[in-house]
């Protein structure tokens, strides 16, 4: 695992500034605290981070081939590289390391872009082909690790983290506004735009080349939904056991301790249990606990752990604990972003790497087998729509308004009042308000008028639209399931485990989106998956047996926080602080009277805004922390 940056001219008669090449790379250093290695030769400049996980002696970067015509920058990790090794040797190629690095640049060398299709893994890398003046970025297929580029009049520039490519001198670090926009309706920036104007995110599955100032960029592989009617469900349990097994029996390689995240829910649950089938001695594991009982799984975890017998550990989040990681989040967040889970996650990973190097995830799961509630909602929203519009709005919606405000985790009133606000929307619309912060119009009452009359186009759902532009053709609830894959997954939940585990020098392998189970999982029914109101339906049929009934009854909870309690209470001086008045006017974008109801109406119990203060929260503090232009 490592952190890469690069800076490439589109002439040859220049070379890239080694001093910047060094600053660049040294913002990377939490992703790769053992080593770090630079290439500087011609119009190229690579340079990496290592965090040493597999082939600790001899794994150095950047790396080449025999002729070293060819030279690699990689962040991630290769599972089927010992057999991409041996077929590769027997073709004639040289290896002189145990490194899956060197599997792509002697893969790179024998097929060219096409040996992207041989790979299993994640990453996200760099190769510089000498001969042809090339400059080849690639992303693995679902975005598990981050690349981030700029292509500017005379050269590109790459990285890892936003934070190191804005060390480069040429870099503009104008707001996007229209990323801000969609910032503040999704949680997140979608690909491929960043923050920043200048900046771009490489979509997943796809490669970039830079050849002498010309850039291509092209996928080479997509979500590929094609449901089989004709997989019954005996077949789709016994397939899905195949694989899954495989899956997390590869993704167990390693030359470092290593152990597995534990929510007590089925998805993390169900990696522990294929994981414990095959490491050696007893399989560590690791959880974290809150104070709030609504929002504590510690007592499921600790019972998934007895049954699988595994090594456990566990730490409690408190109110105090989680204020101080409040304050952190421009240290853990190179860009936006409104996911509080980051919190927890980051806890746990600090947490897990007193013990480990390598952890696996059960992130995926939920995209790949219908497991969010909103699926459910869009399932009930069917028989709701039935029902007259004037009622809807006239009856039924003033009556769930007066409620009284819970702040406990997934409460009912948040439930019921979230779900018809969805009402108002057809289905791709009403799931991002299922999903996000701020609606295109309640963004029109937050922004200020000068920073509407700036933007290209005015709020909106556009990115949603833009994603379903290049799907396969599905319908329905199988439409949501890409939204969320390319969407949320991708940009959101990745980018936050990534950010949150880098932080503190943790890879996170993430076994269920090894493409095997995703290929499978997107060709079964949607009827295996969302059984009339059951969600994940072939995934708990698969691990019956393996886990404890209690377990797979249990329904989702997510790895919330107690945010709408702490905005109140131990987090309201730092919301007061970044959010104020002064604070908000003088950061120009937002309106200081629709920001200050926000938080009045919070605190006085009226409305709950958790998420929206969150996300204005999370922007203004990573806004403060960079210097906008």
């Amino acid at each position: 695992m490592c952190g890469i940056v690069g800076n490439v001219l589109a002439r040859g008669d220049r070379t890239p500034d080694p001093a910047v090449l060094k600053r660049m790379n040294d913002r990377l250093a939490h992703r790769g605290p053992d080593d770090e290695g630079f290439f500087v030769e011609g119009q190229a400049a690579l340079a990496m981070r290592r965090l040493k996980i597999i082939d600790l002696a001899t794994g150095h970067q950047p790396m080449s081939g025999e002729d070293r015509r060819v030279w690699a920058v990689f962040n991630g990790e290769i599972y089927n590289y010992r057999e991409l090794t041996a077929e590769l040797t027997g073709r004639g190629h040289t290896f002189l390391t145990r490194s899956d690095t060197e599997a792509i640049v002697h893969g790179y060398e024998e097929r060219g872009l096409a040996a992207l299709n041989d790979l299993e893994g994640m990453f996200a890398f760099a190769l510089w082909d000498a001969p042809a003046r090339t400059l080849v970025l690639a992303r693995d297929r679902l975005g598990i690790k981050p690349l981030y580029y700029a292509v500017l009049a005379d050269q590109i520039v790459f990285a890892s983290e936003l934070r190191a490519l804005v060390e480069h001198p040429a870099i503009d670090r104008a707001l996007d506004l229209t990323a801000l926009s969609r910032y503040l309706a999704h949680e997140y920036v979608p690909a491929p735009a960043s923050i920043f104007r200048s900046i771009r995110k490489l979509p997943a599955g796809h490669w970039l080349t830079y050849t002498e100032g010309r850039v291509k960029m092209e996928p080479y592989w997509t979500v590929p939904f094609r449901p089989d009617r004709a997989i019954g469900a005996a077949e789709a349990v016994e397939r899905l056991r195949s694989v899954l097994d495989l899956a997390v029996r590869q993704h167990l390689v390693s030359d470092v301790p290593l152990g597995v995240f534990l929510s007590g829910g089925i998805d993390s649950s169900a990696v522990a249990a294929f994981a414990a089938r095959h490491v050696g001695g007893r399989l560590k594991t690791f959880s974290i606990g809150f104070e709030d009982p609504s929002f504590d799984e510690s007592a499921h975890s600790r019972r998934v752990a007895q049954a699988l017998g595994t090594d456990h550990h566990e730490e409690v989040l408190d109110a105090r604990g989680a204020c101080e990681l409040v304050e952190r989040l421009p240290d853990l967040l190179d860009e936006p972003l409104g996911d509080a889970s980051l919190i927890p996650t980051f806890l746990l990973s600090r947490f897990t790497r007193r013990s480990v190097a390598v952890a696996l995830s059960g992130d995926g799961g939920d995209e790949l087998f219908a497991g969010y509630s909103t699926y459910q909602a869009h399932r009930l929203a069917r028989g709701v729509e039935v029902i007259p519009r004037w009622l809807r709005r006239g009856l039924i919606r003033p009556a769930v308004e007066r409620l009284p405000v819970s702040l406990s985790n997934l409460s009912l009133d948040f439930r019921l009042k979230r779900f018809l606000e969805g009402m108002d929307y057809a289905d791709v619309e009403r799931h991002a308000v299922w999903l996000g912060s701020f609606t295109p119009a309640e963004q029109r009452e937050l922004f200020t008028h000068e920073t509407l009359g700036r933007m290209e186009a005015p709020p909106s759902y556009a990115a949603f639209h833009e994603i379903l532009a290049s799907a396969p053709p599905v319908e329905g609830l199988e439409r949501m399931l890409y939204l969320d894959l390319k969407g949320y997954l991708g940009e959101g939940v990745l980018t936050k485990t990534d950010r949150a585990s880098m932080a503190c020098s943790l890879e996170v392998r993430v076994p269920l989106l090894d493409r095997r189970v995703v290929e499978l999982a997107v060709r079964l029914p949607m009827d295996l998956k969302l059984r009339g109101l059951t969600t994940k339906w072939v995934l708990k049929r698969a691990l019956a047996g393996a886990l404890p009934p209690e377990t797979l009854a249990r329904p989702k909870k997510g790895f919330g926080i107690p945010l709408g309690h702490w905005f109140r209470d131990p987090l309201r001086p730092l919301m007061r602080d970044v959010c104020g008045s002064d604070a908000i006017r003088r950061g120009g974008l937002f309106r200081p009277e629709a920001v200050e109801r926000l938080m009045s109406e919070h605190e006085s119990r009226r409305r709950d805004h958790r998420k929206k203060l969150y996300t204005l929260i999370a922007f203004q503090l990573w806004a403060s922390r960079y210097r906008l232009e």
